[in-house]
């Protein structure tokens, strides 16, 4: 009984972990070094839009929790030496199965939005798709920056 409380609370655990490791890379969410900072602004007209699938966060924090929660449930099967190596393989295999998780569950559908600056120049953009936002080609647009960080909008 103690150990499937354990097991549960583990699962807990990693959930909130790799879901408070998401950020968001859409057009309108600002860090916040980046809030009340100088933007520079610049206006294109879109010349292409193309699909792309944004990559999930590595760190060793989805893999650490598998870990974690892979060990403990290895632990709990078997007694004496078979629950050591049964923890290991559980840890090793828990390790893995969080890396996985924590990247799937981060990873976002993206657009890559060409456009055409008013300078000449031609530019191209990446960020995460709103389900309320829609771009198209032809469209007039404008392109803040600050700190290194580009957003296209309407």
């Amino acid at each position: 009984m103690r150990k499937s409380v354990l097991l549960i609370a583990s699962f807990s655990t990693m959930a909130m972990l790799l879901g408070g490791c998401t950020n968001s890379l859409t057009g309108d969410s600002y860090s916040r070094d980046e809030a009340r900072r100088v933007q520079t602004i610049r206006m294109g007209t879109i010349e292409s839009l193309r699909p792309v699938k944004i990559e999930g966060t590595k760190s060793p924090i989805g893999a650490g929790a598998g870990a974690i929660i892979g060990g403990v449930g290895g632990s709990a099967i078997g007694g004496g030496r078979g629950s050591i190596v049964t923890a290991v393989i559980g840890a090793v295999a828990g390790g893995v199965v969080g890396n996985m998780a924590q990247e799937g569950l981060t990873s976002a559908q993206g657009v890559e939005i060409t456009v055409r600056e008013d300078d000449g120049g031609m530019r191209a953009y990446v960020q995460e798709v709103q389900p309320n936002e829609i771009f198209r080609v032809g469209e007039r647009v404008r392109i803040s920056t600050v700190g290194g960080t580009s957003r296209v909008s309407h």
